[in-house]
């Protein structure tokens, strides 16, 4: 889980919401612009979020990916959402070496990529109704755009999976115009991750993976398939990804980090 960390110096005048959908909230912090032109697209933005959930949701028997999975639909028939998830998802198969999968139990299950996805194209509508910065958090999974003020970055606090309340870390976004950042693991939710190998709950020496990257769509596919891998390889394969940084928690409360990690923190 991450929250975005207040900042007490001036900024713009600022438009925040909050939202439940999808099974958990997301809140919006929008810096900047026009208040008018900024509410009205976070409207947008908001009903876009449903429109996923109406779309994605696998607990809708009359969802369009619940009628896909089932044969009632084919892609085609599906809005054109449904098969740009699927490409992404197939994209995310293929650079994980299929540690992140579309499938549950044997069925389309593109939930590990639909939430990330939603959460950055929600924040993309908001920042082109010209606001300056916007911080949007999606149960956890958080994209950062623009900034909350002149020469003051957004900041993310990562919470400690094995201290209710502390904080493993503080991502800043200081430098750059895009940042996510995204969390899987075990506090929040229990032993939810598949192992796509045996397609049940991944046995790793894990209870978190934080991934650090521009997009949020990313970072939460790259923090899944890392945390299935478990510690060793998942820090390899991290290693391996452009743009990408991370840190990984394990049972025993050893940290280990990307290596370029530190120059996020702060």
């Amino acid at each position: 889980m991450a929250d975005t960390v207040a900042e007490p110096a001036e900024a713009p005048a600022a438009v925040r919401h909050a939202e439940e959908v999808m099974g958990t909230v997301f809140s919006f912090d929008v810096r900047g612009g026009n208040p008018d032109t900024v509410r009205a697209a976070l409207a947008e933005a908001v009903a876009g979020l449903h429109r996923v959930d109406a779309v994605f949701s696998t607990y809708r028997d009359d969802s369009q990916i619940s009628r896909l999975a089932q044969g009632e639909l084919t892609v085609e028939e599906c809005d054109p959402e449904v098969a740009e998830v699927l490409e992404l998802g197939a994209e995310a198969e293929r650079l994980s070496d299929g540690w992140f999968s579309l499938r549950y139990e044997g069925r389309l299950d593109p939930t590990g990529i639909v939430k990330g996805w939603a959460v950055e194209r929600a924040a993309r509508r908001v920042m082109t109704a010209g606001a300056t910065g916007v911080s949007l958090n999606g149960g956890g999974d958080v994209q950062l755009l623009g900034t909350p003020g002149p020469q003051r970055p957004w900041r993310v606090g990562v919470a400690d999976p094995l201290r209710p309340g502390g904080l493993a870390a503080v991502v800043s976004a200081a430098g750059v115009s895009e940042l996510a950042v995204a969390t899987s693991g075990t506090a929040e939710r229990g032993a939810h991750i598949v192992d796509p190998r045996t397609g049940r709950s991944a046995v790793t020496d894990l209870v978190a993976v934080t991934v650090v990257t521009p997009s949020v769509t990313w970072a939460d596919c790259w923090a899944t398939a890392a945390f299935a891998m478990g510690s060793r390889e998942g820090l390899r394969w991290l290693e391996g990804l452009p743009d990408v940084e991370a840190l990984l928690i394990t049972a025993g409360d050893e940290v280990r980090c990307t290596g370029g990690l530190a120059a996020r923190l702060g």
